[in-house]
């Protein structure tokens, strides 16, 4: 128990660290980041002196406490310094909250006069949230048994990949492949005409699929249709597994049947809306094409930018991109939702099941990649689907309950649960804003953004008593 705490206190620290860095880089708000630095400073050593003499061993349980709690106490203190610059605690935590999960919403207006040390504090949050899940994938979750993640690790552990065995190498190869796909979108945005500042803020949160903008009109400000399509691309790139780019680079391949189902199914999609649009709206194809490709991979790789209030387009997107919501990137990516590996999984034993039962006598083995999938990782996968709709029917009720409007309520549990910031309606739509929410709505919702991003089995486990009495 110990470690748990002394691996906070250095997260708390670390944080600390970055506060002060945040401070030095932008002087208009320098009193608000060192106060916030004193702080968490002050904490974070203090935890770490008291358990500095914490054993290094981690078992499973202690790895279910680890995981969960770094992300809660991230959130936590990501948001002292916009408490201490203006916005009330329940804001304040919503705030960070959704920018380490990477969900995108906000409480925040006036952006475009906001200072750029808080811009960059959000940014900061998201780049840090992007990655941070990505290794978590990598190291944690697939010993937690989570919802199939242990394929994730058969897919990180493939033989002819020696240099890159250990989780450390694996993790070192993630942070570099990462870091060089931000600086080549804060260069390839710099080129197309944003500021240095805004070029490498949009990066951070392209690539972690976070979706903060310096904006209010979010990606939208910029209408260089050269930055639209390079955000396009980028988050696309983000929402791509990690561990891909690592299999292109050692083995040369670029086979992987999630990666393939995720391309295919994101281009059959903006290919038919593209058409909609067009036809509906007469909308030049080019134009259409722009508009609705940009959208559609925010929203399934979970960014939550918008250059356009996709709701006026007419009810068909209304409903298309309400459906888009939970579908989320590939398992090993930054982005949030339920991941295109555990989709195929579920569609390929559900037609399995069908013709098991049409022929009773047949053997049907589920496969992935090439390999039977387990009867553990089936259930896995089962249990995160069922969670995950239970714990966006349960927040919706709550939302319900607080006066929200039946449809507003269920898209913001989809979108809080899948990470992807705006959703359906009025107050959360790519044109709203969650500031006008009750604080009790807004607290359900931010523990719903930490929830979903921690895939809800490693967070729901800790509200058993079996859990603590074995621990």
């Amino acid at each position: 128990m110990s470690i748990v705490i002394f691996v906070n206190g250095a997260v708390i620290l670390f944080a600390a660290v970055l506060m002060a860095a945040d401070a030095a880089l932008f002087p208009a708000t320098a009193g608000v980041f060192l106060t916030a630095a004193v702080l968490a400073g002050a904490v974070g050593l203090f935890v770490m002196i008291a358990t500095r003499s914490a054993k290094a061993r981690l078992d499973r349980l202690h790895a279910f406490l680890l995981t969960a709690s770094i992300w809660l106490v991230a959130g936590l203190v990501g948001a002292l310094p916009l408490w201490v610059w203006a916005l009330d605690p329940v804001d304040a935590i919503f705030e960070a909250m959704s920018g380490i999960t990477t969900t995108g919403s906000t409480v925040m207006s006036g952006l475009d006069d906001t200072p750029r040390g808080i811009l960059f504090w959000r940014a900061l949050l998201q780049l840090l949230g992007g990655v941070g899940f990505v290794v978590t994938g990598m190291a944690l979750l697939p010993m937690l048994r989570v919802g199939g993640m242990q394929l994730y690790r058969t897919e990180s552990s493939e033989k002819g990949e020696k240099e890159l065995r250990t989780a450390a190498a694996y993790a070192l190869a993630t942070l570099t492949i990462y870091l060089g796909l931000v600086l080549l979108a804060a260069i390839t945005y710099w080129a197309g005409g944003m500021s240095p500042f805004d070029a490498t803020t949009h990066a951070m949160t392209t690539l972690s699929t976070g979706g903060y903008s310096n904006y209010d009109a979010s990606f939208g400000h910029f209408t260089s249709p050269f930055l639209q399509w390079s955000a396009t691309l980028f988050m696309l790139a983000g929402g791509l597994p990690f561990v891909w780019y690592i299999r292109v680079y050692t083995r040369r391949t670029f086979h992987s049947e999630q990666v393939t189902a995720f391309l295919g199914s994101v281009a059959v999609v903006i290919l038919l809306l593209t058409v909609w649009l067009a036809w509906a709206d007469a909308v030049p194809l080019a134009v259409a094409l722009r508009l609705v490709a940009f959208n559609v991979v925010s929203v399934v790789t979970t960014t939550g930018y918008a250059t356009a209030d996709y709701l006026t387009w007419g009810p068909v997107f209304a409903v298309a991109f309400f459906v888009l919501t939970p579908v989320g990137g590939c398992t090993g990516s930054t982005a949030g939702g339920a991941k295109a590996m555990r989709w195929l999984i579920l569609f390929r034993a559900v037609k399995d099941r069908v013709r098991a039962i049409n022929l009773p006598h047949g053997v049907f083995v589920t496969r992935y990649e090439g390999r039977a999938v387990s009867d553990d990782v089936l259930s896995g996968v089962v249990s995160f689907f069922f969670f995950y709709v239970l714990t966006v029917g349960v927040v919706a009720i709550i939302l319900d309950f607080e006066g929200l409007d039946t449809l507003t309520a269920l898209s913001a549990a989809l979108t809080a649960v899948a990470n992807v910031g705006p959703g359906v309606g009025e107050i959360v739509g790519p044109a709203g804003n969650f500031a006008t929410l009750p604080d009790f709505a807004k607290s359900v919702l931010a523990f719903a953004m930490y929830a979903g991003r921690l895939e809800m089995l490693t967070v729901f486990v800790l509200f058993t008593p079996a859990f603590w009495r074995a621990l």
